[in-house]
Parts: C-alpha cells; sequence; structure tokens
C-alpha cells in the first residue's frame, strides 16, 4: 500500500498523501462535554523532531525527539533557562488494546492509561512517519496521537493535518538547552514563572527588649521596629492590581525562641486623613484618637473617624507553640514536627488600598528577647485577558480594628465589651453599593473561664438593627499537632493546642466572615459589635480581638 485514505472528516492541503512524509503541522481542537470549545493547539514535525505549540496559559516550551526517544521542556525566565530531559520509559506506559477504530478517516489503534486517578484513552496511528502527541505526557512514543479523551468528557483531536515542510523558524528547536535540572527543580520554575512575587518582610525578627534603632523618616523598603519590637513597619511600593487578577498575602513564620500561641496580625496603616495609627507607633498609643468605655477605661486607635483610619488588617493569624525552635527539645516518636508555618490567603477584596506606596506592618505579641521570624510576600496572580465581565471598581474602608498591635507598648486590651458595644459612624459616599462588610474576630482569655475557650454570640447592628450574629468557633484545632511541638500534654492525653478556641487555633488563620449589608446607602450610619464578655478571675480577663472593613461596588 503506498498510501492511507483519509475520510471526509480530516481537512487536508496535501492532494496525496504518503505514509513515508516526515514533514507535518497537526491542528488539534478541543470539546467538553460534547461540545466544541475555542482554541486550536498545534504539532510541528520535522523529520524526527517535534514541537507542540504554546496554549492558554503554557509558560513553556515542549518538544519531542525520536532520535532521543524523550521529551524537551524549556522554560526560559527572569532566574535563566532550565530544561527538563525526561525519556519516553518514564512516562505511564498505556495499555494497547485490541481492535482498530477510524479517527477522522485514519485508522487508528486504541490505548488506556490511568494519569493521576484520570482514565486516558488514547487513538494512535503507527503507519505513518510522522509521530508526535499534543500533550508530550501522554504516551510520547506510541506514534501520532489523533485523539485524547479525558475520564470520557475533555476530547483533544486532530482537526487538520497540512502535509508540507517545517522550517526552523517555526519549530523553534533552541540552540541550547540552558540548564538542565530535575522534574521536581523544573516544575517549581514554571509554577514560580506564572506569577509575580513582591517580596515585603524576609526572616524579620520579631521580639520584645532588644535595641531599637530606627531609621530616619520613612523612605521604601527601610525596616521599622515599634512596640519594644513586636511590631514590623515597612513602605513599600506596590503594583497596581488589574481586574482579574488574585492577590495572596503569604507569611511564613517560626519561633526564635518564644514557646507559646501568639496573636499575630498583617496590617496596613492607612494615611488618606489628617491622622494616623503612625502617630501612635512613634509617640505611644495615648496620642491616638481613643474612646471612653462605662469601666472608665480609654481605648485608642480603635475607631475610625472623620480624621483618622483604624489599621486595616489584611490577616490574622496564630504562632503554633515554639515551632522549628523547640523541635529538636520535644522529641516523640511519630511526630514529625513541622519546620515553620505558613499562612497564605486571598486578599484580592483588599486591592484598592495596596497599591503605590503603602505602610505594610507585622504584629506578634511576646515578652521574648528572640520572639519569632517572619517572612511576608505578596503574590499576584495573572486575571484571565479579558474574558468575562471587567470586575467593577472597588471602595474599600476600614471601620473598627480592636486588634492591640502595640498591646506592648500601652493599647488598651478590647475589654469594653464587659458593658459596652463597639460603636462606630459611618459616611458611604454617593456611587457605592452592595456593601459587605469584612469582619474577622477572635475571643481571648486563657483559662477555663475566658472566652478563649467559651463559645459567644457576636451580633452585628447596623442603624439600631440586628443585621448578622453568628458563634465563632473552631472544633478542628488538633489537626494542627505537628504545628506545635512546646505545646506537651495533659494527663488525659490531650494537648493544649488540641484545644477548641473561640474562632483560632495555634498555627492557623482566623478568616474574615463577609457580611453583607444592603441597606447601607449613601450617608451616614452606625455599626455597632456586641459581645457578652467573661467576668474576670483574679488576675485573668477576656477580651475579643475584632476588626471590620466596608468593601463596596463603587461606580
Amino acid at each position: 500500500m503506498k498510501g492511507i485514505l483519509f475520510g471526509c472528516a480530516m481537512v487536508l492541503t496535501s492532494a496525496t498523501v504518503s505514509a513515508q512524509q516526515t514533514e507535518a503541522v497537526v491542528t488539534y481542537g478541543f470539546r467538553n462535554n460534547g461540545k466544541e470549545s475555542r482554541g486550536e493547539q498545534t504539532l510541528l514535525i520535522q523529520g524526527k523532531r517535534a514541537a507542540v505549540g504554546a496554549s492558554g496559559r503554557q509558560t513553556e516550551q515542549q518538544f519531542l525527539s525520536y532520535a532521543d526517544k524523550a521529551t524537551f521542556q524549556l522554560l526560559q525566565s527572569k532566574n535563566g533557562t532550565f530544561t527538563l530531559k525526561k525519556p519516553f520509559g518514564e512516562y505511564i506506559k498505556p495499555e494497547l488494546l485490541p481492535g482498530i477504530d477510524t479517527v477522522a478517516g485514519i485508522p487508528c489503534k486504541k490505548a488506556k492509561a490511568i494519569i493521576r486517578s484520570n482514565t486516558i484513552e488514547i487513538w494512535y496511528t503507527d503507519a505513518l512517519a510522522i509521530k508526535g502527541s499534543p500533550q508530550i505526557s501522554i504516551a510520547p512514543g506510541l506514534g501520532l496521537i489523533l485523539k485524547i479523551v479525558r475520564n470520557g468528557n475533555s476530547e483533544t483531536f486532530a482537526k487538520k493535518i497540512e502535509y508540507r515542510k517545517v522550517t526552523n523558524e517555526e519549530l523553534k528547536w533552541p540552540a541550547s538547552w540552558g540548564k538542565l535540572v530535575s522534574e521536581p527543580a523544573y516544575q517549581r520554575q514554571v509554577i514560580d514563572s506564572r506569577y509575580a512575587i513582591v517580596p515585603i518582610f524576609q526572616s524579620e525578627q520579631i521580639s520584645w527588649g532588644n535595641k531599637i534603632d530606627n531609621p530616619q523618616g520613612y523612605p521604601l523598603n527601610a525596616t521599622y521596629h515599634f512596640a519594644g519590637g513586636t511590631v514590623v513597619l515597612k513602605k513599600v511600593n506596590l503594583p497596581e492590581v488589574k481586574s482579574g487578577q488574585r492577590l495572596f498575602a503569604e507569611l511564613v513564620q517560626y519561633s526564635n525562641g518564644d514557646a507559646y500561641d501568639r496573636t499575630g496580625s498583617v496590617f496596613v496603616v492607612p494615611t488618606d486623613k489628617a491622622r494616623s495609627f503612625l502617630e501612635g507607633l512613634e509617640k505611644g498609643a495615648n496620642v491616638l484618637p481613643a474612646f471612653k468605655g462605662r469601666n472608665g477605661k480609654a481605648y485608642q486607635g480603635y475607631v475610625s473617624t472623620d480624621d483618622y483610619n483604624a489599621p486595616l488588617e489584611v490577616m490574622r493569624f496564630f504562632t503554633p507553640f515554639g515551632v522549628r525552635h523547640f523541635n529538636k527539645q520535644v522529641q516523640i516518636e511519630g511526630y514529625p514536627w513541622a519546620d515553620s508555618a505558613v499562612f497564605k490567603q486571598d486578599i484580592s477584596d483588599l486591592a484598592p488600598r495596596l497599591q503605590g506606596d503603602v505602610y505594610i506592618g507585622i504584629y506578634i505579641g511576646n515578652y521574648d528577647k528572640g520572639g519569632h521570624k517572619a517572612s511576608l510576600s505578596f503574590k499576584y496572580y495573572p486575571g484571565y485577558d479579558g474574558e468575562g465581565k471587567p470586575e467593577p471598581k472597588k471602595w474599600v474602608q476600614p471601620v473598627f480594628n480592636s486588634t492591640n498591635v502595640m498591646e506592648m507598648a500601652g493599647q488598651e486590651y478590647a475589654t469594653f465589651f464587659d458593658q459596652d458595644s463597639l460603636t462606630v459612624t459611618v459616611n458611604v459616599p454617593q456611587g457605592v453599593k452592595n456593601l459587605k462588610l469584612r469582619y474577622i474576630t477572635t475571643g481571648h482569655g486563657g483559662w477555663g473561664g475566658g472566652d478563649e475557650f467559651n463559645p459567644k454570640l457576636n451580633e452585628i447592628y447596623v442603624d439600631g438593627q440586628r443585621a448578622y450574629h453568628f458563634i465563632p468557633w473552631r472544633e478542628d484545632c488538633a489537626t494542627y499537632r505537628l504545628l506545635n511541638p512546646a505545646s506537651g500534654n495533659f494527663g488525659n492525653g490531650l494537648s493544649s493546642s488540641d484545644l477548641s478556641r473561640s474562632n483560632w487555633c495555634p498555627g492557623t488563620l482566623t478568616l474574615p466572615t463577609d457580611i453583607p449589608l444592603p441597606q447601607l446607602t449613601p450617608g451616614k450610619h452606625t455599626i455597632q459589635v456586641t459581645i457578652p464578655l467573661g467576668k474576670p478571675e483574679g488576675g485573668s480577663f477576656s477580651f475579643w480581638n475584632v476588626s471590620g472593613v466596608l468593601i463596596g461596588d463603587q461606580e
């Protein structure tokens, strides 16, 4: 037989097709649940070499070498040029199935492979000189792959074969492979190349009682230490967050000497009003705007006013008991302690307050000279290049924050809930709608009768009407035992880190609760937070750290 006859379902650009022809361009399409989707994939074949055309968000180049019987994946990034060479034999070997099926007019054999719990059906021919696969991880050595079906509903299929000369410019076979690396190293480079990272703090020590020598003024990227060293602050310049992008904060923390679970907060100091929290950091908590509770105490800097904005809380986290520093001191068979705690959170809703020059701080309450080490970075993940509807512009306004980040500089604990609500007046500007309150709440008071260990109802009122209520509580703290080497064990076999708490666990984030507030229209409104605070016992007392940010769509 001198040639293979193709059916009418395959579009050809050559009048005569020979099984000996060695150069071609194969174009593939896609179907999902039987419906053809947008986009195409090309496979360029030049003798014993083939190149898979880029598709979607693919950042690397992919090649097949039938002389080497290997695939090559090449990545050119800001860190250099990296290549993964992988022999065909290291891929999942498919099971060859009996029978012949016709795909787009071409007699094809069939195979099947299970890849990462996915059933992959493969239609291929080995009767042609041209060889290749549109997905190099799927049966690269079988021959020419004409159709791939994943789990019975996601299909890649050949739409057209154009037999013609493929130029070196089209194939883009590299003159150099750069640095050959292992598969784990290559995959890390690929993932890191897909998004942008802005480092903010790197292994910064957050501790108490060491000498502090802050720079003068606020130059960009200079680190400042406040509140005895338990707060670090830096002025950074952040890029604009474009529509569709996702912004994540990632904080890595470990003990540098402190053994306890501590409250931590990543926060922004807004400077768009006449006064700011910077005054308190520089001069002490008592210079901040304050309200007096019925218990006679002054609560400094908690509430936004016409000329002052409270710190905007980006992320609330809790350090585990002594991770890393105490790992070797507390060795238990079968307990492979973690190296550090990693906290990562989507903070895209706050993007309008995280652009341009921004003052960003980290607070970890502690009284230890070694304290903690923390690294913070922002990660920007790309949007969808115009796909879908543009996102509305956001209005973001910090309303209150009773997390006393200046705890070690005299800022009062939030104990006013014993006799008061937290009350604040907000002014919603014209053109803002679809408002919600980004609310973070955690209860504290670390003894049996304290609010850390007793569920308490949180109620949110708007203009005197209850808008939301819930009991913030965590029952999953035992999940994080391997982050807590210094937690120890009680006589009943439990560890302190196992115990359920008021919306937090040692070694975890406390995620915000989004409270829809459709009743907030342009104009002035009153927001109140009420919590039934537990009674003091001896020298112990309870308090609640609550923060609230209004977020709405802006016309």
